[in-house]
């Protein structure tokens, strides 16, 4: 395995949303069964490019497409926002998410702070950010404590899953 993490470009952008997509639908579908709407809009991940201070990486198995990761880099503060990471989905569990963790963390040493999501339900990204990424657990979003920055739910998801998310954050560097 040779994975290189190689700026998204526009020519790939395409594939690179729908491999996510695919991956967010495969992990929902494997905990509630089949869904007919669409787990990651294709907004929400334009959203996620499109924002200031996004960096977006294609992520490459010895040339081959394998996942993707998109953060959001505040230099100013030191902070680094985790919006996407995905393995394309017949690549899960063989490594190739932490390569794709340890490798920005690589890239950005300088940041102190990484924070990011997950929803609720997918205990595979809540093993793989707490357990193989040094990520904590410091906020639940819940109906009895909203996300202020959230206004009517999180992708395509069912209502009584789109406002139950976890926050992570990890500091590096620093004790814990």
């Amino acid at each position: 395995m040779t994975i290189l993490l190689t700026p998204l470009k526009n020519e790939y952008t395409a594939e690179f949303k729908c491999d996510i997509q695919e991956a967010f639908q495969y992990g929902f579908e494997s905990e509630f069964g089949k869904c007919d709407e669409t787990i990651l809009p294709e907004k929400d991940i334009d959203n996620s490019l499109n924002s200031e201070g996004v960096e977006a990486y294609l992520v490459l198995d010895n040339g081959i497409p394998c996942g993707g990761v998109a953060i959001r880099i505040d230099a100013d503060r030191k902070h680094g926002h985790l919006d996407l990471l995905y393995v394309k989905v017949g690549h899960q569990n063989s490594g190739i998410g932490c390569t794709i963790w340890t490798s920005i963390e690589k890239m950005h040493p300088e940041i102190e702070v990484w924070e990011t999501c997950t929803p609720y339900f997918d205990k595979r990204n809540i093993h793989f950010y707490v357990n193989r990424c040094g990520f904590r657990i410091v906020e639940f979003f819940n109906e009895h404590h909203r996300d202020p920055n959230s206004f009517d739910g999180v992708g395509g998801m069912p209502p009584e899953q789109s406002d139950n998310f976890f926050v992570f954050k990890k500091k590096i560097g620093k004790e814990r």
